[in-house]
Formats: structure tokens, sequence, C-alpha cells
């Protein structure tokens, strides 16, 4: 292919052989008295303008960088820094754990200008073969494709080597919710127990455990029948903490007549502790509770008592969305009472459920065709 010539004015634009475009910004020199240089790709010569143009902008005013030859682990841990504004604090130390343990002692050392997409095909492999569950080898993916994208927008990367790998594959899973019987086994065990109005709850609404036990009386309308809410308890480094909901939404969620007895009863059982307040769900001391306390000291003892299998506690949150469902209410009600980002997310989870509402909205078809009396003759 040959190359296509610069015009006036168009300083060190050039096409190179395999079709993309590229330039070169002087930064001056280093201290050796190198020249420093930043280089610039696009799939077309306006592309490349563009940039060289801000990037010389950014060169008048001061406040261009010479880049940096980071490694991969280098530049994950410097984006990890930097999105700091993006993601909740708990996400970020996920993050952060993952590549320090499944990115790191593999890819971590390669600069990141020169990896390969088959160099993160072969990471895939390597963590299927040490047995990494499927999901978290996708979240790797989700990590690292997110972390590279931006690499292409600070130009440390020509291409995001992501696009060019065939992201781990995750079993279809099907979410097996307590049936509504085994809620009412679960519900009646928890009556007198201290907590028994969180179970309720959380069974009524799905709130996440975190939004649970961040709950506070001044979000709660016992007269109203509602709760507002606005944060989730976190536990970072030991330290807990009030973060945004995971939606990053303020949601109102009505409740039914036998939560709200519940709530009431727990009120006056929370002020005669001396425990007047703000946490609705306190530990003993009136403190926040922590969520490894909650499932060791309440919630799996509660289950042995009702004789239930050993679930998570994040499976009441299943068990509430099921149960609606199976009610009859309409899923878009569903994904807000819940907080999902996107009805999508409801629909897939649950889609199992929705077979038995069809057959419940055949039936009541029936009851109308045969109640207006209309012949087909």
């Amino acid at each position: 292919m040959t190359r296509a010539r610069r015009g006036r004015g168009e300083g060190g634009v050039y096409q190179r052989p395999d079709g993309l475009w590229s330039a070169q910004l002087s930064l001056g020199y280093d201290g050796n008295g190198g020249r420093l240089r930043r280089t610039l790709y696009g799939q077309s010569k306006r592309d490349v303008q563009a940039k060289l143009r801000a990037l010389q902008t950014d060169a008048d005013v001061g406040t261009l960088v010479a880049p940096e030859r980071l490694t991969v682990s280098q530049f994950l841990s410097r984006w990890l820094d930097s999105a700091k504004q993006t993601i909740r604090a708990t996400t970020a130390a996920r993050y952060r754990a993952l590549i320090r343990v499944s990115v790191g002692p593999h890819i971590g050392g390669i600069p990141v200008q020169k990896l390969q997409p088959l160099q993160v095909q072969a990471l895939y492999a390597k963590l299927e073969a040490a047995g990494l569950a499927p999901s978290t080898r996708r979240q790797v993916h989700a990590i690292l494709h997110r972390a590279f994208a931006q690499a292409v927008r600070w130009g440390n990367m020509v291409r995001n080597p992501c696009d060019a790998v065939d992201k781990p594959r995750v079993p279809k899973h099907r979410v097996d919710a307590l049936k509504p019987e085994e809620v009412a086994k679960l519900a009646e065990a928890a009556s007198g127990d201290r907590l028994a109005a969180l179970y309720v709850l959380a069974l009524s609404t799905g709130m996440r455990q975190g939004e649970l036990l961040g709950l506070q009386w001044s979000d709660v309308d016992l007269p109203g029948r509602a709760v507002v809410v606005r944060h989730s308890l976190e536990e970072i480094a030991g330290k807990l903490r009030l973060s945004e909901t995971k939606s990053g939404k303020v949601r109102r969620v009505d409740l039914d007549a036998h939560t709200v007895d519940a709530l009431r009863e727990h009120r006056k059982r929370m002020l005669a502790e001396g425990h007047p307040g703000p946490w609705v769900f306190p530990d003993t001391e009136g403190n926040p509770l922590r969520k490894s306390n909650l499932v060791r000291r309440s919630f799996k003892p509660l289950l042995k008592r009702a004789g239930l299998p050993d679930i998570r506690f994040h499976d009441l949150r299943h068990a509430a969305a099921t149960l609606m469902l199976l009610q009859g209410v309409n899923p878009k009600v569903v994904q807000e009472r819940l907080g999902h980002a996107q009805l999508t997310i409801t629909l897939d989870v649950y889609g199992h459920v929705l077979p038995t509402m069809q057959a419940d909205a055949v039936a009541k078809m029936d009851a109308f065709w045969r109640s207006a009396a209309v012949t087909t003759a």
C-alpha cells in the first residue's frame, strides 16, 4: 500500500502500511537529551488531525505530559485510581483484588502498549484451567475491556485488545428461589426474633442486604406506608460507611399492611432496648449492623430453625421477586421495587417465572370471553 502524502500544514500525519493513520507530536527533550514524542493513531486522517490539534492545544498551555512506558499492572492501578469518582468503593476494592490475583501474575509485566489479543485470550484460558468460576472470568474480561478502552482514549494503546478476543462464556443460571410455602416457614420461624421485621421487609420488598442495614428511621414513612431507599451500608477494610445504592438512584418502595405492622412493633422494641435511632436495624449496642454478624448470628440459625436449605441472604431478594411475579405483579413494578437499572435485568433473571404468569393470563382471558358471551359463529 502506498502511503498517502501529507498536505500543507498537516504536520506529521501519515497513513501506515496497515491502513491506520498516525501522527507524532514533539514534546521536547528528556534529561538525557533524548527527544520526547507522543504518537497518535486513528482510522482516518480527520480523526488523527483532530487528536493532534487537541494535543497541540494542551502543549501550548502546558498541560500535556509525556507518555510513560507503563506495564499492564501499573496502568490498571492508575486507571483504578482515576476511576474512583465513577465506581463504588466496594467495586473498586473487588476490581483491585481481581487484578492482583488473576491478572498481574500472568500479563501484569507486559508493557501496556505491546499487549496483544492473543495474550489476553491466553489469560482467560489459564484462569479457566485454574478453576476460576465463569462469572469471575467474565468479570475479569469486563474490567480489562473497560480499562483498555480508557487506555486507547488516553493514548496508551492503539487498539483495545479485548475487542479481538472471545469473552468468557457464562452458563445460563436459573434462580431457584424459596417457594411460597418456604417463605411462609421462614417468616414463621422469624416471628418474635429481634430482627423479625428485617426479614419481613426483605421478603416483601426485595431490598438488598446493604440497603436494609443502611436504612434509617428518617427514611421510613409508616403513616404513608413506604420506605425511601437512599443508601447502602458497605464495609471496606473493616470500616462501615454509607454509600449510594447500587443503581445510584433513590427509590420509594410502598409497603403492605403486614410489613408496616412489623416495623411498628420493631420500633417499639428498639426503643425499649434504648436504641432510638437513627438505624432501623442496629446491633445490640445501637451501632450499624455488620453483614457478617447478621448472617452468622441471625440468618443462618434462622434457616436451621425453619428447616430450610442453607441459602445466601441475597436469595431472599430472589424469593421476594419470584413471590411478587407469582402474585401477578407487573414485571415493571417488580423492577422498580428491586431497584434494577433496566427491566431487561428483571426479565433475564426471573424469566423462568413468566410461563406460570402466561398460564394465568390465558385463564383470565378464557374467563373474559365466557363472561362477554361473544360467539365465533
